[in-house]
């Protein structure tokens, strides 16, 4: 029986949405090829009517999950403190499955083939300019760094909430993830020092005073001896 294209690129779909959700939340070795077919409602044999390989299957589920996140932030004036509060969420902590693909296969993706290592580093290099041209700042530079120090901070709290088995501190990590991340970072190097003490007038001249008692005509000083000792 012949199948219309627009069935194809229904199975085409449904394959995909299904790997996407199964390599996330199992990993790329934790999932075969019969059961995201199982998953997906077709046979085993009709994969290869559609991928060449499991690691075609990889690389465009990859790039498939990429492309269907939240981009709720991007329409945002505030885009960084939408973002962190939206990624940060319990929701996405429980959703493994339709998650974050940085967070749930970062581990996995420097053993994949460079079809997929390339998707994954688009994906982020995207995300970064998407972002570091919504924050603030004239620096290009500046922005730019900030924009990978969020991204990068907000995927090591998502892994990190996802990783501990005690609630309290799931929730502690959310929290602090959201307060530092979703406001502007601010330079440590950059903030202002505080003014030296000048000496009080009091101390000042009572040192003084010492100074010019102790330093006697024909008789060195005792800080003079101990100099002399020192160089010798």
């Amino acid at each position: 029986m012949r199948v219309s294209r627009e069935q194809v690129a229904e199975n085409r779909r449904k394959i995909l949405d299904e790997a996407a959700r199964l390599f996330r939340e199992r990993g790329f070795e934790g999932v075969g090829v019969d059961a995201v077919m199982k998953a997906a409602g077709l046979t085993h044999g009709a994969f290869y009517g559609y991928f060449t390989s499991k690691e075609d299957l990889v690389a465009q589920a990859c790039e498939h999950a990429l492309a269907a996140t939240d981009a709720t932030w991007r329409e945002s004036s505030d885009a960084r403190s939408v973002l962190a509060t939206r990624y940060l969420s319990k929701e996405h902590v429980r959703d493994r499955g339709g998650g974050c693909v940085f967070a749930a296969l970062g581990s996995d993706v420097p053993r994949q083939k460079e079809d997929t290592r390339k998707t994954v580093t688009d994906a982020f290099r995207e995300r970064v300019e998407a972002l570091a041209k919504r924050l603030p700042g004239t620096s290009v530079a500046a922005r730019r760094k900030e924009a990978i120090a969020t991204w990068s901070g907000l995927v090591g709290s998502l892994i990190l909430a996802r990783a501990v088995d005690d609630p309290e501190l799931e929730r502690e990590i959310l929290n602090a993830g959201i307060a530092t991340f979703g406001q502007t970072l601010k330079s440590k190097a950059g903030a202002p020092r505080s003014p030296k003490k000048a000496p009080r007038d009091g101390a000042a001249t009572s040192g003084a005073s010492r100074s010019r008692s102790s330093s006697r005509p024909g008789r060195p000083s005792r800080s003079a001896t101990s100099s002399r000792a020192r160089d010798e």
